[in-house]
């Protein structure tokens, strides 16, 4: 078996579909709550879904956590936090995160979502994608991919020639 990541290459309209599919688990969810006071997204891969849900579920509070963890597109380090969550956000949130729903595209590890449920022990975490070893961080997810593969999204992509699995130009 190759040691190479399995590629999942996610177009602008698969995302934008699976990010409605993440809205439609999330509206019942908020509703059993009363409603979402507000989404934090995790920057900057939560940015495009929050959009989307925020849209779809009526939400007009949006706050950024700004963690980098992958360095150079390659490997996943050291959590650096760049901003930290409002203090407003926090207190409305009776300091636990209360209502407050958490969206990134993927938990890979978990260490990422980890850090921001350490912020927010009551918030909901949300993502797009999630792979084993994250999936215990999430509430909330549409698809589970293999902890080997990596997914790339559309912001990361553009169009180019591929060579066929068999590395036969001819085909």
């Amino acid at each position: 078996m190759s040691s190479q990541p399995k590629a999942f290459p996610v177009t602008w309209d698969q995302f934008h579909r699976d990010c409605k599919a993440l809205a439609w688990r999330l509206a019942g969810v908020g509703d059993a709550l009363g409603g979402w006071k507000a989404i934090v997204s995790i920057t900057r891969g939560g940015l495009v879904p929050a959009a989307i849900i925020a849209r779809e579920l009526g939400i007009r509070n949006i706050e950024t956590v700004c963690i980098a963890s992958y360095h150079e597109y390659k490997d996943q380090g050291d959590l650096v936090i760049i901003k930290d969550i409002s203090e407003r956000l926090i207190a409305e949130s009776g300091g636990e995160g209360t209502g407050v729903l958490v969206v990134d595209d993927l938990t890979d590890t978990g260490k990422t979502a980890q850090k921001v449920r350490d912020m927010l022990p009551k918030a909901h975490i949300a993502t797009v994608y999630a792979k084993p070893k994250g999936v215990p961080t999430a509430d909330t997810f549409v698809t589970e991919v293999s902890q080997d593969t990596w997914i790339y999204f559309p912001w990361d992509m553009e169009m180019s020639y591929v060579e066929p699995i068999s590395g036969k130009r001819d085909g």
